[in-house]
């Protein structure tokens, strides 16, 4: 039945006066996300949205249409109405440039292998591991509030296009993190684990949360949230910086990955999601920073939540350079994007927010090669300063320059040793200047990927699931603060 779908809603798309069409049919694109707080479930959400979604490119502009309606009259009304769309008289009146992708194979299927399938697994036992998990984190009377939680994703998707290429993926997300909220004498805190803001993500099944060890960790968790309590607040003053490898991911989400989005760099997300403080012409000449700064968007890494096997617009995935020894050498793109800079291929970045939206360019596994220092070694190597870890708070403007960062707990560097505990660390900068002072990376022993599940961009808003790989990262003569 998929097959007689997709052929339906293509032929009906590719109607006179279209250049290329595409369709994207999802048997499955659902979620599942469980928390408990205080010993009370808080929050059981279930969905699956399956539908098909219909691109068309006319002689000056695309036509988007979808459906949640599985039967032939449905989608081939869909293909139509992306195709009328697409020849619309208004917009542009020059051809919109779009690169063909002839050299990747016609066929072929991706598909995420789950030792535990969290759709099959019981939803008892899910309950009962967050349950330990909260329980334990109640180390003391200052544990205000504890909440542990779970998500699990699958997207199982069939893609056609004029091209002829014919493609099918299932996809399988999991995610979980605990987090402790102390409270005394009016001064909150809280501490995460693995990471804040849901936890840490990754590709396959159940076995990655078990291997989280949520409930081992649990008791120190709750712990450092009440140390941080009677903490001294962190020091104020231009120091040595180093960041945690879950820190510096988001650093390169933030002023590296969205800043290279070819649409935003060309000023087509400027209403909405903002622009860029690069162009085009920086490739090969902007110093984005240090030498040590080597940055690749790689949709090829196992077992990351930006890994598969085509974009959403056919074209393979990929590795593509984008910052090279400190200077900007790549942009995320797509095929329109990538022919309007010029390049000979798009860099496979596209992707939509399941059937209902139109694909656009989103970041993959967005990465900081590692360098060569142990952990030990790099703080030796800062002799003094501060260490950061774990995020509680950001900002950036639009243009992807100025920004600020706190994390959730903050240490002493003194004589290249790890000391005081310090709460509320804030750091700031400017994007280039920042990584410009990168003077060391942490080697492969201290490198992660980290997942993001819910990187936001559009209008309508899509939100896109990713990731980062960061190793320890030392910074010199980087302004720090201490939030009162």
């Amino acid at each position: 039945m998929s097959e007689e779908l997709l052929e339906e809603a293509l032929t009906a798309a590719a109607a006179p006066g279209i250049r290329f069409a595409d369709v994207r049919l999802f048997v499955h694109y659902r979620m599942e996300y469980l928390s408990l707080r205080n010993g009370t479930p808080e929050n059981f959400s279930f969905g699956d949205e399956p539908g098909i979604g219909v691109r068309a490119l006319g002689p000056h502009g695309w036509g988007f249409a979808s459906t949640t309606h599985f039967d032939r009259a449905a989608v081939r009304e869909v293909g139509k109405e992306a195709a009328r769309l697409a020849r619309r008289p208004s917009g542009p009146t020059s051809e919109i440039p779009f690169l063909p992708e002839k050299d990747s194979p016609r066929a072929g299927e991706y598909r995420t292998a789950p030792r535990i399938d969290p759709f099959s697994m019981p939803l008892e036992e899910k309950v009962a591991l967050l349950s330990e998990a909260e329980a334990r984190m109640h180390v003391g009377p200052e544990i205000k509030s504890a909440r542990a939680e779970m998500s699990a994703w699958q997207e199982e998707k069939y893609y056609r296009s004029t091209e002829g290429a014919s493609y099918h993926s299932s996809i399988t997300h999991v995610g979980a993190g605990i987090v402790a909220q102390a409270l005394s004498e009016g001064e909150s805190q809280r501490r995460s684990y693995p990471n804040s803001f849901g936890g840490n993500f990754g590709q396959g099944g159940f076995e990655i949360i078990h291997a989280m060890d949520l409930v081992g960790q649990a008791e120190r968790v709750g712990r450092e949230a009440v140390e941080l309590l009677s903490a001294p607040t962190a020091p104020e003053g231009t120091m040595n910086l180093v960041l945690s490898s879950d820190q510096l991911s988001l650093q390169v989400h933030e002023s590296v990955g969205h800043a290279t989005e070819l649409d935003r760099v060309l000023a087509y997300e400027a209403g909405f999601a903002g622009t860029s403080f690069l162009q085009p012409e920086h490739v090969g000449k902007l110093r984005y920073g240090s030498p040590l700064m080597n940055i690749v968007a790689d949709a090829t890494v196992p077992g990351a939540m930006g890994t598969f096997g085509w974009d959403d617009e056919g074209t393979p995935a990929q590795s593509t350079p984008i910052v090279t020894g400190g200077i900007l050498s790549g942009f995320l793109s797509s095929r329109e994007m990538a022919a309007r800079l010029g390049s000979s291929r798009s860099g496979g970045t596209v992707r939509g927010d399941g059937p209902l939206r139109m694909p656009i360019i989103r970041m993959t596994n967005v990465n900081l090669l590692p360098g060569d220092h142990s952990r030990e070694e790099l703080f030796r190597e800062a002799k003094n300063g501060i260490y950061m870890e774990t995020n509680v708070s950001w900002s950036i403007d639009d243009k992807r320059l100025n920004f600020q960062f706190g994390t959730e707990v903050g240490r002493l560097i003194e004589n290249g040793e790890l000391t005081q505990l310090v709460r509320n660390p804030i750091y700031s900068g400017m994007t280039p200047e920042f990584w410009g002072s990168l003077s060391a990376t942490g080697d492969e022993s201290t490198y992660h990927v980290w997942g993001l599940p819910n990187c936001g961009k559009g209008q309508p808003t899509q939100v896109m699931r990713v990731a980062h790989g960061a190793p320890l990262g030392l910074f010199r003569g980087v302004r720090v603060r201490g939030a009162k």
